[in-house]
């Protein structure tokens, strides 16, 4: 599907969706459960339905109603393979919940995720566990419990997401769990699960994001728990107000762990207009200038950045670059493709994305079944010199469904 944005003006409130990456968090943790639990604003995302489905197929029983899920946890062997759709967190974070089950499951899914690598799950999960295998380090995944415990070694440096998942799924091991992670990127994440499983009744020791020690025989308990509003996708409308206009972003806890909440340096470093109190942010335009920014530990801000970076006078430098490779796209290569058709000036040295400012032009561009790479492209197009056609907006159901129709309130 395609559409067109034109030079616009926004103005005007809107309230971030909630966050997919904690509300899958919270709906495998339910489901963990033994009890009823209640987890409101989860949204729907395609990720969120994908986690819910596949908890419901491993025998948590979930209600869904308007604006909440009523779910009542245990898990047990599913009949049938695991379908996690394009989620690369649930996908690895599931796979370990499922080796805490005695037997074997096969966990799958689709489109870009049966791209993306899963050798770090196989080679986290196999010491813990009777096997973990792949497609030659690729989707389908097969696991087979129980959840045996000990010691572990895993890298880091590629994704948190088997951390998560491994973290979540060591209280029901039959030992005690010690995890030593090397060169461990986007600790922020790992503060969100940790915390989370806090709430639901589970002790981490934390010693420096190098070695985490869970203790077997603790169990989840159920909860009520409010899905918190999603700095990732909230980043492109604080974006859109820097570059064109006004907007006040509610539903967003500056207290948060989410890491993309460090959009919020980079728009001071930019030179944009910013307000910041306890549930909502204000953002307005002003002259914006090139900037420095690491986003090692927050590489799902480099689209919303690299869109802000376009409308700055001179040259912003991003690290972080390697990041990108194994996302829905390869991101770096996708931005460096698509701002170009724009007009905007962009190269790779490195970890760095180098990005000189400029006024986007007239193109037609294309998502690449990106989201991000959709949504950004659409706000750097707001304030831009012309129209710009972006093919695939459809991809933004995977995080944020109702994107389009929230930018189109705030446009004047």
């Amino acid at each position: 599907m395609k559409k067109s944005i034109w030079p616009s003006t926004v103005n005007g409130t809107i309230t971030a969706p909630p966050s997919k990456s904690v509300a899958q968090r919270a709906i495998a943790l339910a489901s963990m459960a033994i009890g009823q639990s209640e987890i409101i604003s989860v949204g729907n995302s395609d990720d969120v339905i994908a986690a819910i489905e596949v908890c419901k197929a491993l025998c948590a029983k979930i209600d869904v109603k308007t604006d909440r899920l009523l779910i009542s946890g245990g898990l047990s062997l599913p009949r049938v393979p695991l379908n996690l759709g394009e989620s690369g967190l649930s996908v690895r974070m599931l796979s370990a919940i499922a080796a805490t089950l005695d037997g074997e499951v096969v966990l799958t899914g689709h489109g870009s995720l049966l791209n993306r690598p899963m050798n770090i799950v196989e080679n986290s999960l196999n010491p813990l566990c009777e096997y973990c295998r792949t497609n030659n380090g690729k989707l389908p995944i097969t696991v087979k419990g129980p959840l045996k415990g000990g010691k572990i070694t895993i890298d880091g440096s590629i994704s948190s997401q088997i951390l998560t998942g491994i973290l979540m799924a060591s209280p029901y091991a039959k030992n005690d769990v010690v995890i030593n992670v090397e060169n461990l990127q986007s600790r922020p994440y790992i503060d969100i699960t940790i915390g989370m499983m806090k709430y639901f009744g589970i002790d981490v020791e934390n010693r420096d994001y190098k070695e985490f020690r869970i203790k077997s025989g603790q169990q989840y308990q159920p909860r009520n728990y409010k899905v918190e509003g999603d700095w990732s996708g909230a980043s492109f409308l604080l974006v859109a107000a820097a570059i064109a206009g006004k907007v006040r972003v509610e539903n967003l806890q500056i207290s948060s762990s989410q890491a993309d909440k460090a959009i919020i340096n980079a728009l001071i470093y930019a030179g944009a207009k910013v307000s910041v109190n306890d549930n909502h942010i204000e953002v307005s335009e002003h002259q914006l200038n090139g900037f420095h920014f690491d986003a090692t530990h927050c590489p799902d801000l480099f689209p919303p950045l690299v869109a802000l970076a376009s409308h700055c006078i001179g040259e912003t430098r991003i690290l972080g670059v390697s990041r990108l490779r194994v996302k829905e796209s390869d991101r770096a290569a996708t931005l460096l493709e698509e701002f170009s058709k724009m007009g905007i000036e962009l190269k790779v040295e490195g970890e760095l994305m180098i990005i000189k400012g400029g006024k986007p032009q007239s193109a037609k561009v294309c998502s690449h079944g990106d989201h991000r790479i959709a949504m950004a492209t659409a706000t750097a197009a707001l304030a831009g010199e012309g129209i710009v056609e972006i093919d695939g907006v459809e991809s933004v159901t995977k995080s944020y469904p109702d994107f389009f129709v929230d930018l189109s309130k705030v446009i004047s």
